[in-house]
């Protein structure tokens, strides 16, 4: 990770190597805190933009609320950080993550009157999955780890405590040579990776997993809507592993992950072993909005 000059914390910026927490700090030990993942897109010949910055702040309230954590900052407050962040750390164009978390105080799984305090950095990263996966593709593997029960997690949340699931996924398939994990639901059905949504693409129609035990994804959201408006039939409904496997295309989709393709899933080639010709046609179109290209979408684009 490139380091950048500020985080802001709290209302206020610190430095990058100063932004520290007490170690007693509860979502440390316990995990109850919710954050966002969030990306800035230099627009070419017109500065920069936040996508669908609305959006995420909405998603990082609802995450507060379903945790019962009581932001201490309005939305407004949290969109003019966001944009400031990329502005004290001269970035035009980056990842920002912002997270609210409940600080020292009590222990125990009852926190009494621990405080919600809420950072927001920004740093330059590019590809999450490699710019070699965004124009291959990349090779996925069925986890041997399940995705969140809707009465064990709050599955609508992007909670930090969910993303242990994540990580031991993450960490079982890269150990065994693939890129990315796919996880399925607690009924066997495909829900999504370890940190994006799925689509697939069967004789032209492309299918995800519908909203029941993952996450709302804004680029999963964004890519329906593309989708629609390239007059390309989208069906929001399960399917399987081996469904998986005899699919013509598949991509993965998410704020850093982007439109990535998938090519391969356990050692089984995906359609031609390379992009198919609608994930690149949504990836161009996708990438065309976000660096302001297509001016139908410039509602989605925050400007800088």
């Amino acid at each position: 990770m490139e380091k950048s000059k500020k985080i802001w914390l709290d209302g206020k910026f610190v430095d990058w190597d100063k932004a520290n927490v007490h170690v007693l700090t509860h979502t440390l030990h316990y995990g109850l805190g919710v954050f966002e993942g969030i990306r800035c897109y230099k627009c070419e010949g017109d500065g920069s933009a936040v996508f669908r910055l609305n959006e995420h702040t909405d998603r990082f309230f609802a995450s507060a609320h379903i945790a019962q954590m009581e932001m201490p900052f309005s939305k407004d407050v949290i969109n003019g950080a966001v944009k400031e962040t990329l502005r004290v750390n001269g970035l035009d164009e980056g990842y920002i993550r912002p997270i609210a978390f409940l600080g020292d105080g009590s222990m125990g799984i009852y926190p009494k009157e621990n405080p919600v305090r809420v950072a927001i950095a920004a740093w330059r990263w590019g590809a999450y999955l490699g710019e070699e996966g965004l124009k291959k593709g990349i090779r996925a593997k069925i986890s041997s780890f399940t995705r969140h029960h809707v009465n064990v997690s709050m599955t609508k949340a992007k909670i930090v405590g969910n993303y242990v699931n994540s990580i031991l996924a993450k960490r079982e398939v890269v150990a065994a040579g693939y890129d990315e994990a796919v996880l399925l639901d607690t009924d066997g059905y495909v829900a999504e990776g370890s940190g994006e949504n799925i689509f697939i693409v069967k004789d032209g129609i492309l299918k995800t997993t519908p909203l029941t035990s993952v996450l709302a994804g804004i680029t999963r959201d964004s890519v329906i809507r593309i989708a629609g408006d390239l007059s390309m039939k989208v069906i929001e409904q399960r399917f399987t592993r081996d469904e998986l496997y005899i699919a013509d295309e598949a991509f993965f989709t998410g704020t850093a992950a982007e439109i990535t393709p998938v090519r391969e899933v356990d050692g089984r080639k995906i359609g031609d072993n390379k992009p198919g010709p609608i994930t690149k046609q949504i990836q161009r179109a996708f990438f065309d909005i976000v660096k302001g290209k297509n001016k139908k979408y410039g509602a989605w684009l925050s400007r800088v």
